[in-house]
């Protein structure tokens, strides 16, 4: 089994954003994080699953997806996430990253527990300061499809 702790953060939503990811497996534990100019928290908090998820090499592992985003835990959970599929995304955020997210998702058995942020669980706390320092460091990557659909209505 695969522990897999994450955090999204954005400076401004939209604005300068980053993730943390940490994975935990037979007691050790690898951590990820990444910062982008301009994005959004619940942008971040999808990409910490994704990229969690994505450094899994090999299929078919069980992995415990623990995240203080309400908005990725229910969307699986609840399974609101078949019925957005089912509608190609129509009228929903994030389409590009739920459908990345369904590739690596539907190659292990995925159960999510959501957990209180900013309420003491240490890796939830250090998912917080990876995800905070990627969107203040000075190497922040482009989201370019947010930033096409960003420019694009002229905000």
């Amino acid at each position: 089994m695969i522990n897999l702790y994450t955090d999204g953060a954005a400076k401004g939503n939209p604005g300068p954003g980053g993730f943390g990811t940490i994975l935990e497996f037979k007691g050790k534990k690898k951590e990820l994080s990444e910062g982008f100019r301009m994005t959004t928290n619940n942008r971040m908090e999808l990409l910490a699953v994704i990229k969690g998820l994505e450094a899994i090499k090999k299929s078919g592992w069980e992995v415990h997806v623990y995240s203080d985003s309400k908005y990725v835990v229910d969307a699986v959970e609840k399974g609101w996430i078949k019925n957005w599929v089912a509608k190609g995304f129509k009228g929903k955020k994030n389409g590009d990253l739920w459908d990345r997210f369904l590739k690596s998702y539907y190659r292990h058995q995925v159960k999510f527990h959501w957990i209180k942020g900013h309420a003491g669980h240490p890796e939830n706390e250090r998912c917080d300061q990876l995800a905070v320092a990627a969107a203040e460091s000075d190497d922040l990557q482009v989201d370019t499809v947010y930033e096409k659909e960003y420019y694009a209505k002229g905000s």
